[in-house]
């Protein structure tokens, strides 16, 4: 198939999950045979036009035009202030990435059977394509406004996910609860279809990483040998629940010999700092808030004994992947919009983590306390079976175009 790919971020810009979805799955795509073609967001110091692995990305320069933007748009956007800058690089991007598609490459022969824009941030490039192309749109929903602003979010980002779910020919979400969601708000009543995320087993493996280097990351976190390593990873967000989690070491057993290390970074920053300090907890939890590396990210798993993420609103989470994948045993939070609840198996004979309420403290401590009495190695070896038989990029990029060719 020929896909044109619509995303706000792609590499070497990654700011999140939806980020490494996009990396990979265009990747894998490939891979499998089909052409792509993606379309994304140019800081200004990344080139135009390249190709990725196969994938051929696109990243048109924006200009700089939230002073010309405020006097056209909604009273709500100009209420966004300093952050209209940001919808500005955002509708500028859509409508450059669409005039490309629709006055550049299709008029060169360039064809397209399929556009797939994910979230808000491309929903406006694919209305357009859609509209003056007649190319099928797919729209894939990672998140909404509401779930990640926790019902604070912004009326004109929510009706641009309704007006892309109505003019979309498919919708394609990453988990039934997310699935469960969309059509408690009215959302993708018609043509609504769950695709699984993933990840990449052969690089997130233990056993291609040292012993030693292993060790200097536990040592890099003051985690000594006889100690047990909690880890989190992910941005220090109100949706994360990571302010619970460290309100839920007071509560976990042995918590002289516990260690919970939080690697992230987000506007709660400060406050987790804050409640570390008023719970006496400084030398219990040590928290680098900063972006990591993959590379280091893998070794921390590596390095772990649990992973935590204890989420009040996850769609999917592919960091339950990325831990499992490494034999770690999981604590998620399984309440509300969370896909760690289809992820994780909390008993039986192929149980690899617990589920908890992430909006609880005490039910995270009770969660970790579950694991640390369990056979951790015998959990993490069901974790990353789950993940080969499951939740693999083939996998995710197999179903996909599956849905897409129904298009055709």
């Amino acid at each position: 198939m020929n896909i044109g790919f619509f995303t706000w971020e792609y590499p070497p810009r990654i700011v999140g999950g939806l980020g490494t979805y996009s990396a990979e799955i265009t990747t894998e795509l490939v891979k499998t045979g089909n052409n792509v073609d993606v379309f994304t967001v140019n800081d200004g110091s990344l080139k135009t036009k390249e190709v990725i692995n196969g994938v051929h990305v696109h990243r048109p320069k924006v200009l700089g035009a939230s002073s010309s933007l405020s006097l056209t748009v909604n009273e709500e956007l100009k209420s966004w202030g300093p952050s209209l800058s940001f919808f500005s690089v955002i509708y500028l991007y859509n409508l450059l990435s669409a005039s490309k598609v629709v006055n550049d490459l299709m008029p060169k022969g360039r064809k397209f059977d399929v556009i797939a824009v994910h979230d808000w941030l491309s929903a406006m490039a694919g209305l357009l394509v859609r509209e003056n192309a007649r190319v099928p749109m797919v729209f894939h929903f990672h998140s909404t406004e509401q779930g990640r602003t926790m019902n604070r979010g912004s009326k004109t980002v929510m009706e641009l996910e309704r007006r892309a779910s109505e003019e979309a020919d498919m919708i394609i979400t990453v988990s039934y609860a997310m699935k469960q969601e969309l059509e408690s708000l009215g959302i993708g009543r018609r043509n609504l279809h769950v695709v699984y995320n993933g990840v990449n087993p052969e690089k997130y493996n233990i056993e291609r990483l040292s012993k030693q280097d292993i060790l200097a990351i536990r040592q890099r976190y003051g985690v000594g040998a006889e100690e047990t390593m909690i880890l989190y990873v992910g941005r220090l967000t109100p949706v994360k629940g990571v302010d619970n989690l460290v309100r839920a070491m007071p509560y976990v057993a042995k918590k002289d010999r516990v260690k919970l290390v939080i690697l992230g970074e987000g506007e709660m920053q400060e406050r987790i700092k804050t409640i570390i300090k008023e719970l006496g907890l400084e030398g219990s939890v040590v928290l680098r808030a900063e972006f990591v590396s993959e590379e280091e990210r893998i070794l921390s798993y590596a390095a772990s004994d649990i992973c935590c993420f204890p989420s009040i609103y996850e769609p999917f989470g592919i960091v339950a992947l990325e831990a499992m994948a490494m034999r770690k045993p999981v604590v998620v939070g399984a309440s509300g919009t969370v896909g760690f609840r289809e992820i994780v198996i909390p008993d039986g004979k192929d149980k690899c983590g617990m589920h908890v309420d992430g909006k609880r403290p005490e039910d995270i401590a009770w969660g970790i306390n579950a694991l640390l009495e369990s056979d951790l190695e015998g959990l993490g070896y069901n974790a990353r079976k789950r993940v080969i038989e499951n939740f693999t990029w083939q996998k995710a990029a197999r179903d996909t175009v599956q849905l897409y060719s129904t298009l055709l």
